[in-house]
C-alpha cells in the first residue's frame, strides 16, 4: 500500500526549526530524533528566519482594518450607485 503525505501541524514545524535555529544539534540528528527529512527541517528553518520580523510587525492588524473599512465603503458606494442607476432607468424610461 502507498503511504499518504505526512502533515505536520504549525506547533511542530515552529518547534523543529527553533532547535535547528539554536544549533545545539545537527540537522541530520534532529531528522532522526524528530523523523523528519532533513530537507524538510532546512526549509522549515530557512522560513523562520526569513520570516521573522512578520511576527512582530505591528501594523498588520491596522492594515486589516483599513481593507475591511474601505471594502465596506466601496460595497456602500456600489449600492448608491445601483439605486441610482435604477432610479434614472426608471425616469428616462417613461
Amino acid at each position: 500500500m502507498k503511504k499518504g503525505r505526512r502533515n505536520f501541524p504549525a506547533k511542530f514545524k515552529a518547534k523543529v526549526a527553533l532547535e535547528a535555529v539554536t544549533g545545539g544539534q545537527t540537522l541530520a540528528e534532529l531528522s532522526t530524533r524528530h523523523e523528519v527529512h532533513a530537507a524538510m527541517i532546512s526549509n522549515w528553518k530557512k522560513t523562520l528566519t526569513d520570516r521573522a520580523d512578520e511576527l512582530f510587525d505591528t501594523s498588520r492588524g491596522r492594515a486589516a482594518k483599513t481593507d475591511e473599512e474601505l471594502t465596506a465603503r466601496l460595497y456602500q458606494q456600489i449600492g448608491e450607485l445601483q439605486s441610482e442607476l435604477s432610479w434614472l432607468k426608471k425616469k428616462l424610461g417613461s
